[in-house]
């Protein structure tokens, strides 16, 4: 590959590596910026390749969140994630995108309606009440429903994962978002272990572009710190705008 190939690929994972930070859905950059830049590359090989991108940064960024946000990290949801995501991976070829995108659109759109016509939600004083046994389970089978589809398709992950949480567990969309990360850590490192079982990983490549990653991330981090709820709230509503188009796209050029 050439320096501009390369200048290229490394600008594209430290915006993903932001952008995953804030709200999520960097993969929607670094895969088709994978697929265009290394056109005899795979497109297993580019989705696991970005997983260790994301799972880099993800977790970079997971770690300055959790020790700046006091947020109450369940670590049992840990585990979890990362099994149904590598059950996702593992039935993915299983999956047609086809079915999947206009299913995906819909619940898009329809959290980007419910988060723009409730401006107070996640944007209150966090409930200091103990969480009921059902709100408990309900969150365990969320997280569970939401990791396997990480690992199956993927957009939208970390907003589903906020959503989840914040309707769930009563608190602001910035506690949301610090869980969200620790999940999406799991997940990816899930994923990722399927598509490196499978031989779908380009080590090299994904270890370099982990670090302009990593560099995003730390970035990102400490943007959503200095916005808070709210910046999290505008970035969730963009971002539906964004994967919907997206998405709509693809489903209509056949892609």
């Amino acid at each position: 590959m050439g320096a501009e190939i390369w200048i290229t690929l490394l600008a594209g994972a430290a915006v993903a590596g932001w952008i995953d930070a804030v709200i999520g859905g960097g993969g929607l950059i670094m895969i088709p910026l994978l697929l265009a830049t290394v056109p005899a590359l795979a497109p297993a090989t580019a989705l696991g390749t970005n997983k260790l991108v994301s799972v880099s940064g993800t977790a970079s960024a997971t770690v300055t969140l959790v020790r700046k946000v006091k947020a109450p990290i369940t670590w049992r949801y840990v585990p979890i994630a990362a099994l149904c995501s590598g059950a996702g991976a593992a039935s993915a070829a299983l999956i047609d995108a086809a079915v999947m995108r206009p299913i995906i659109i819909v619940l898009l759109l329809t959290v980007g309606t419910f988060v723009a016509l409730r401006p107070s939600f996640g944007q209150g004083t966090p409930s200091e009440k103990p969480v009921g046994t059902w709100r408990r389970w309900a969150v365990l089978v969320a997280v569970a429903a939401i990791a396997f589809y990480d690992g199956i398709f993927g957009p939208g992950t970390g907003m589903f994962l906020i959503m989840a949480f914040t309707a769930l567990l009563s608190q602001d969309f910035l506690r949301s978002a610090t869980m969200a990360k620790v999940v999406n850590t799991a997940t990816n490192l899930g994923a990722l272990v399927v598509f490196a079982w499978g031989g779908h990983v380009w080590w090299q490549l994904g270890l370099a572009l982990a670090v302009s990653n990593i560099i995003g991330a730390q970035l990102g981090a400490r943007t959503i710190i200095g916005g808070g709820a709210r910046l999290v709230r505008v970035a969730l509503l963009v971002v539906v705008v964004v994967m919907s188009s997206y998405l709509a796209w693809q489903q209509l050029s056949g892609r």
